[in-house]
C-alpha cells in the first residue's frame, strides 16, 4: 500500500504519532520517527525495524527551524522524499498554563504558537518542495476539536489549532493542482497514556455524556487509521478537509444532550 513511500511523523514517540508511524510501517512505508523524546522515539523505531519494517529515528524539536530542516534532510537522504508528512507534534506541557484570555501570559501564547502552529507551517514549507518536484505529496495535520468549537479554557491551544485548520485549506487551495493534498484530522478526547494518567472521573463522565458512541474517548489507533487513510490513494479525491474524529462530540447541542442523558432529568421534546 505504501511500499514506495517515505513518511515523516512528528511527535511519534507516543500516543497518536506512535500509532500512526507503526500503522504506516505495517503497510510498507519507510518511516521517519521525529520526536524530542529520544528514548521513546528510538524504542518506536526499533520496534518497527524488529518487526521487519523500515524506520529511522531523528531527534526533532519542532519549535526549532534548524531541527525541522535536519528532519527533512535526513528523510531525503535516507529514504528519499518525503512523500507523506504527518504533523502530529504539539507541546501539551503548556496546557496547564493556558487558561482563558485574562489568565494566561504572552509567553505561554508565544510558546504554544511556535510549537503547535508555526512548527506545522515550517514542516510543510520544508517538505513541500520535495513533493512538488515529484508532482505529488500528501500532508495530514493533526488538529483538534478545540480549533473548531469554543471553550472556556485553553485559549492559546485552540487558536493555534484553528490556525492549523486554515493552513490546511490554504495549502490545498494553492497547491492542489500541483499534486499536493493537505487534510487535517481533528480528534476529540484521545486515550493516550498521558491523557489516562491525568483524567478525572468527572472528565470521563462529561465526555461520556456528550459522546454519540459507546465510551468516552478514542484509542490512538482509531485516530491513526483515519490519518493513514487520508494519506493514501483511497483518499485521492479528498483535499482541504478537516475531519472530526470525536465520537460525535460536536454533532449536537451538548447542553440539551446532557439533560436528556441525566437519569431523572427533564424530558426535552423536539419541535
Amino acid at each position: 500500500m505504501f511500499e514506495d513511500k517515505s513518511v515523516i511523523v512528528t511527535g511519534s514517540a507516543s500516543g497518536i504519532g506512535k500509532a500512526t508511524a507503526e500503522l504506516f510501517a505495517s503497510y510498507g512505508a519507510k518511516v521517519v520517527i521525529a520526536d524530542i523524546n529520544s528514548t521513546g522515539g528510538e524504542d518506536v523505531s526499533h520496534h518497527i525495524t524488529e518487526s521487519g519494517g523500515h524506520s529511522i529515528f531523528v531527534h526533532t524539536d519542532v519549535s526549532e527551524l534548524e531541527s525541522l530542516e535536519n528532519m527533512v534532510d535526513v528523510c531525503s537522504k535516507t529514504f528519499g522524499g518525503p512523500d507523506i508528512l504527518c504533523n502530529n507534534a504539539a507541546d501539551l506541557s503548556l496546557i496547564p498554563m493556558d487558561d482563558d484570555l485574562l489568565n494566561s501570559d504572552v509567553d505561554t501564547w508565544e510558546k504554544t504558537f511556535r510549537a503547535d502552529q508555526l512548527s506545522v507551517m515550517l514542516a510543510c514549507k520544508l517538505a513541500m518542495p520535495k513533493m512538488l518536484a515529484k508532482g505529488s505529496g500528501s500532508i495530514v495535520n493533526v488538529s483538534s476539536v478545540d480549533g473548531i468549537s469554543g471553550d472556556d479554557t485553553r485559549f492559546a491551544y485552540a487558536m493555534a489549532k484553528a490556525s492549523v485548520n486554515m493552513l490546511t485549506q490554504m495549502i490545498a487551495t494553492r497547491y492542489g493542482k500541483q499534486g499536493i493534498r493537505c487534510n487535517a484530522v481533528a480528534p476529540g478526547l484521545v486515550l493516550s497514556p498521558m491523557a489516562r494518567s491525568h483524567m478525572t472521573e468527572e472528565v470521563k463522565q462529561a465526555f461520556a455524556a456528550n459522546s454519540l458512541v459507546p465510551g468516552f474517548g478514542a484509542e490512538p489507533e482509531e485516530i491513526a487509521s483515519v490519518i493513514v487513510f487520508l494519506a493514501g490513494a483511497g483518499a485521492s479525491f479528498i483535499n482541504g478537509e478537516v475531519i472530526r474524529v470525536d465520537g460525535g462530540l460536536l454533532s449536537h447541542v451538548t447542553h440539551l444532550a446532557d439533560m436528556r442523558r441525566i437519569p431523572g432529568g427533564p424530558k426535552i421534546e423536539r419541535a
